[in-house]
């Protein structure tokens, strides 16, 4: 159902791969609740992936960039204020990836020029597009700009490996960056840590059916889905959230408060 709570407003989307992505799903809610945007990908998950369709049903232009390089972001972004022949309002930062993961090393044996990648990708990009986004001057008053994380920033999560410690260094620039993005041009920046969610990526994760099935009996409500992320990342993109920032908010159904539930109780106990 379309409140328009994003009426008017203009935006870049990182990240949308394809029907699974939260970014993909985040987009279709954007466009319904009357928002525009461009869409964009690295030259290889553009190729991978079928962001074609997306922006065909949802009326937007696609530019290719490599989020870890400021040249790329710095295209992306003049030709985002050339498009909409302005500032923008929105951006949403859903980048992840860990070489590590992919090729099943272990935690304990890790390639550390793959560390490196893997940081560089999903949490690095995030302080070069902040950077790029507020050196070009590019965000209008009261905009926002929000990053999908993961509670692996602050728990163990043995099979995470090192996307936990990209996770917990994008919380922190959200934080650093944030402060100096709201003081001087009263635009907030925030992450949302969501619930394990069967994307490309999350499926990528070793033993990820059986964890995404404990955190759904931890959660008194539930794991969020992907549409209801895209629901919550649309109020930190409305006005009605004009002064929430510096913050990774929880959107999990209520996992991260919970030390034990009744339901895994009673499955350890028989």
């Amino acid at each position: 159902m379309s409140n328009n709570l994003l009426k008017g407003k203009k935006g870049i989307i990182f990240g949308a791969l394809d029907e699974n992505s939260i970014a993909w799903k985040t987009a279709l809610k954007i466009k319904e609740q009357g928002g525009d945007f461009v869409l964009t990908n690295a030259p290889v998950a553009l190729r991978m992936g079928s962001i074609n369709e997306l922006a065909k049903e949802t009326t937007s232009e696609i530019i290719s960039a490599d989020a870890t390089r400021v040249e790329d972001l710095e295209n992306l972004i003049l030709k985002t204020l050339e498009i909409f022949d302005g500032k923008i309002d929105f951006v949403l930062h859903s980048i992840g990836m860990s070489v590590n993961v992919r090729k099943g090393r272990k935690y304990t044996d890790l390639n550390h020029d793959w560390l490196a990648k893997g940081w560089d990708v999903s949490a690095v990009s995030f302080h070069k597009l902040l950077q790029t986004l507020y050196k070009l001057d590019a965000m209008n008053e009261w905009g926002s700009i929000v990053a999908l994380s993961y509670m692996a920033a602050q728990r163990v999560f043995p099979n995470y490996n090192d996307m936990a410690e990209n996770k917990a260094y994008l919380e922190s620039i959200a934080r650093s960056f944030g402060y100096f993005f709201g003081k001087e041009k009263k635009v907030r920046v925030n992450t949302i840590s969501q619930s394990p969610t069967p994307t490309t990526a999350g499926k990528g994760v070793t033993g990820f059916d059986g964890f995404i099935t404990y955190a759904e009996k931890m959660s008194p409500l539930g794991n969020a889905t992907a549409d209801e992320c895209a629901d919550y990342t649309v109020t930190l993109f409305s006005d009605l959230t004009r002064k929430v920032t510096l913050q990774n908010l929880y959107h999990d159904g209520g996992f991260s408060n919970v030390g034990v539930s009744q339901d895994i109780i009673d499955i350890i106990s028989k």
